[in-house]
């Protein structure tokens, strides 16, 4: 047997591993109050256990040729120029932030005291860069229906040190982005969509993520796709991508790609900084960057996950329809909606328990947490309220734009409940159920 061979007969064992291990139970196996009802999880089949066997055998454990397909597949759905495969979400938030800190940006860059605009409902890594790095990120309140940023409060949060724009479309509903675009462009702003919980989303037929200069994605196992661990960071801006590619691969002014040599024509010919002429372009660094590249292990799951990705979106629009149905008459609850011209990708099912409802967020959450139901509160509720806070002084290292009282109700009355596409519609009529019967009491 030659090394062809014996791979195919590997990949065809793997194939036959995933059918007697990991295929997925049918709803017949789920047991009311006995199974769990994840509020999430990784959806796959045997592809992505060959294509992770195919590159085990490669043996390239770094960034190759899986992350590049990864990377064209991405921007090729998306229907953007280039997209960079980074380790995480967090990670693309961060790259996407300090890629606007860049000295190549003149005027528009990003500087310590210059203020970015974001909400407190949110969660953590969509801030942390911002306050990191020394700017001020400015707090804006959100619209209870949608969970998202309240677009007629932008022009009172703008200031002459405004800069940027940094959102997330929250639970994946858009936020009203045309309106957002506009107040960017019209204050020449950057905007950076943070774009973790929406892939696949879209807003007045164009996919979330592409509207602003830079869009963010996770791949962590909750998500709308998975790689484990992963995320990206797009654009449709050469100059971005080009400080973008730097940062994640620690700063460097070469982009010749890793285990490549002077693919830049300019190893040893060109003068840099104050270094000696001809100094060896591979170690000339143009920003103080990080290595945040995913590896290529996680792209080639990445890969495959792509293939089915769009059924992955119809399946949660789906599941979305089936709960907003079947909880039509449940009135102590206050339900999700989207603006008209967005269409969402939807990563959960938001409730806000109503004032007058006879009982809290807590009493439901608790009690669907009792019948095996996972439930999550939206993310941090509201940031400033947490523990990171305490050390950090309003008016300096942030600032509030108005009051934040429905990013309050958020923190105190809302929860959410999943509805990934592994989910099966046994689970969605059991929690259906559940909640129904709970509110009824």
């Amino acid at each position: 047997m030659n090394a062809d061979e014996l791979k195919k007969d590997i990949l065809e064992k793997v194939a036959e591993y995933y059918s007697l291990v990991h295929r997925p139970a049918v709803d017949a196996a789920f047991v009311p109050g006995e199974t769990r009802v994840n509020y999430a999880g990784r959806v796959f089949d045997e592809r992505e256990m060959e294509n992770l066997a195919d590159a085990t055998l490669e043996f390239w454990l770094t960034y190759g040729r899986w992350s590049r397909r990864f990377e064209k597949g991405l921007a090729d759905y998306l229907g953007v120029r280039s997209a960079l495969l980074v380790n995480s979400g967090s990670s693309a938030n961060l790259l996407a932030f300090m890629t606007l800190t860049s000295p190549l940006l003149g005027d528009r860059q990003v500087k310590r005291g210059d203020e970015v605009i974001t909400v407190a409902a949110a969660f953590p890594t969509t801030i942390a860069p911002v306050i990191q790095y020394g700017a001020v990120p400015v707090f804006v309140d959100v619209d209870l229906d949608t969970a998202n940023i309240d677009v007629a409060r932008l022009e009172a949060a703008l200031s002459p040190r405004t800069k940027a724009v940094m959102l997330a479309h929250t639970l994946g509903n858009p936020f009203d982005v045309r309106a957002v675009k506009a107040f960017c462009d019209r204050h020449g702003l950057w905007l950076v969509e943070d774009n973790c919980d929406a892939l696949g989303s879209r807003f007045a037929g164009r996919f979330t993520g592409t509207w602003g200069d830079l869009g963010t994605s996770s791949f962590y196992p909750p998500h709308h796709m998975t790689m484990g661990e992963g995320g990206a960071v797009y654009t449709d801006n050469p100059l971005l991508r080009k400080i973008a590619l730097s940062l994640r691969d620690w700063g460097r002014d070469c982009w010749c790609e890793s285990g490549r040599d002077n693919t830049c024509g300019c190893r040893f010919t060109k003068q840099f900084g104050r270094l000696p002429l001809g100094y060896d372009h591979k170690y000339v660094y143009s920003h103080f960057g990080y290595n945040l590249k995913a590896t290529d292990l996680q792209a080639a799951v990445g890969c495959a996950q792509l293939e089915k990705f769009p059924s992955f979106v119809e399946r949660r629009k789906a599941n979305f329809a089936r709960l907003r149905e079947g909880l039509r008459d449940v009135t102590t609850l206050r339900y999700f909606s989207c603006h008209p011209e967005a269409d969402p990708s939807w990563f959960g099912f938001l409730m806000t328990v109503r004032p007058d409802a006879g009982f809290s967020r807590n009493d439901l959450a608790q009690h669907l947490e009792s019948r095996r139901i996972q439930t999550r509160n939206l993310f941090a509720g509201n940031i400033l309220r947490h523990p990171c806070f305490d050390a950090l002084v309003e008016g300096v290292d942030y600032r509030v734009a108005g009051s934040l009282d429905n990013t309050d109700t958020i923190m105190n009355d809302s929860l959410w409940i999943g509805l990934y596409p592994g989910m099966g519609e046994a689970r969605l009529d059991y929690m259906i159920r559940v909640i129904r019967e709970f509110c009824r009491k």
